[in-house]
Parts: structure tokens; sequence; C-alpha cells
């Protein structure tokens, strides 16, 4: 139980920490700078954080520490509670970057800041969680820091399967995404964090189930098992391509790309008004029968 205590203090001083640099950043930084960079790399490090502490859980903790998968499964879904509420509007998600890109919602260079800082927020809380675990503040941590080195690859199935294991995922995902988009926050997230932790469940046995390419990258592709090239085909390929028909089921078209619509008719706003003929139209016609 304190390894389980330990790893709910990190939790929380992870989250406290991202949102004071979150609020500090977004009194500081302009407006633009805060959306497109600040925003994205501060929610990618949370997490980034939380999904290699959720890792030791899983991985450890049913034989060092005796916890069940009910209890994993409710971590799983008020870790993405709290991430929906405090992110700001971030989606520390690339797959996301480049969906509000090709729905024509956000730029070229808006799009690329929003990857590059994705990245490295990610990257950056993989270094710094690795430093945390080295503190070996409990057994979990004594033991995930002993077995860093050597960590193994969390694609469990073939590399076509996974890709679409994690295809599969982000369509859902990008779907529900674009159904929720105008829904209110107290529906969206708690919705959006049940689809998650449902996923996980499902998916999590072959894939670890992360439908996000910059949480793939930080956590696994740096582990043995698999070469770079299957990694990439698997957390990233895959991803892209469930988010792209995710938004052609939604839209019936790519927006950035073109405007026919390739699913759905297109009714015309102007209806022909269709009214009864007057006696003098009538007439007309049957003189020019005539």
């Amino acid at each position: 139980m304190a390894s389980l205590n330990v790893s709910l203090c990190f939790f929380f001083a992870t989250c406290a920490i991202c949102e004071v640099t979150r609020r500090a950043s977004k009194a500081l930084l302009p407006a633009g700078t805060y959306a497109s960079f600040a925003r994205e790399a501060v929610g990618a490090a949370q997490l980034a954080a939380c999904c290699l502490e959720m890792r030791v859980l899983v991985e450890l903790g049913p034989w060092a520490g005796g916890f069940g998968p009910d209890l994993l499964l409710t971590l799983v879904f008020l870790l993405f509670l709290v991430h929906g509420i405090t992110f700001d509007g971030a989606s520390a998600n690339p797959t996301v970057a480049l969906q509000e890109f090709l729905m024509v919602e956000a730029s070229l260079p808006n799009t690329l800041l929003k990857l590059s800082a994705q990245v490295l927020g990610a990257q950056a809380a993989c270094a710094l969680t690795q430093r945390c675990w080295a503190w070996e503040l409990s057994d979990l941590h004594l033991l995930q820091s002993l077995m860093a080195a050597h960590c193994s690859s969390t694609l469990r199935t073939s590399v076509l399967q996974g890709m679409l294991v994690e295809g599969a995922c982000t369509f859902f995902f990008h779907l529900s995404l674009l159904h929720l988009q105008h829904s209110l926050l107290v529906y969206r997230v708690p919705a959006l964090a049940l689809l998650v932790t449902l996923m996980a469940y499902t998916a999590g046995p072959y894939t670890s189930a992360f439908f996000n390419p910059a949480l793939a990258a930080s956590v696994t592709f740096h582990c043995t098992g698999n070469t770079l090239l299957e990694y990439a085909h698997v957390y990233c390929l895959g991803p892209v391509v469930g988010m792209i028909l995710a938004v052609l089921l939604h839209q019936g078209h790519l927006p950035r790309l073109f405007q026919r619509n390739l699913f759905y008719r297109q009714k015309s706003k102007y209806r022909t008004p269709r009214g009864k003929l007057s006696p003098g139209s009538v007439d007309t016609k049957m003189h020019k029968g005539e």
C-alpha cells in the first residue's frame, strides 16, 4: 500500500507542478505562443509523466503490490478526468493537431509548432520521471529503476495487428472527439475519459493503447524487442490513418485537401417553392399544348 501512496503523490505532484507552470506561462507569454507551444508542451509532459508512472503500476503492481485491474482502470479514468479538466484546451496529441490542420482549424506553422512542443514535452517528462524513479521512494520505483535500462516493448502482437489496434483506437477516439467537440465540458470530459479507459482495457494487452505518437515515442521507442521502423508503423502510421478515416466518416471529405463530399449529399440551402398553379398559368399551358 505504501507504493500506491507514493504513486498517488507522484500523480498529484505532477499535475500540480504542470498546473502552476501552465498558469505562469499563460500570464507571462503572448497568447499565441502559449496556445501553440507552452500549453501543448506542458500538457504533453503531464500526460507522459502520468502514463510512465501508470505503466509501472500496470506492469509491476499486480505481483509486487497486489493491485487488481479494477484499481488500475479506476486510476486511468480519474487521471484522464484530471487531464481533461486541467489541459486548458491542449490536446497533447499529434493526431489531434493534424486533425485540426486537415479541418482547416490551424495553419501549417501553428501545427508544426504544436507537434514540436508535444514531442519535446513528452521527452522532457520521460527524463524527469526516470530521475524521480532513481530516488527509489518506493519498492516499485526501486524495481523500475533497476529495469529501466532493459525495458521491454509494449507491442505484444504482430506489427500488422498492432497497426490495426492502434488505428482502431484512434478512429473511435477521434470520431468521439468530433461528435463531442461542441458539447459542454462537464459531458465531454467524462465521456472521453470513459472511452479511453475502455480502450485501455480492451487494447492494452496488445499495444498498451497509446493512440498518441508523441506519448508512444517517449515510452517505448527506445525499448528492445522491435525496430524503430516497426514502432513507427504501429504507433505513428496506424493512428494517422485512423484519424483520417474518422475525419472522412464524420465530414465526408478532408477540408484541407478537397471540398467534394464523398459520403454525404449536401442539401441545398434554397428550396424551390411548390405552390398551386394560378388559373392564368394553367390556361397558358393549355394554349401552348394546342
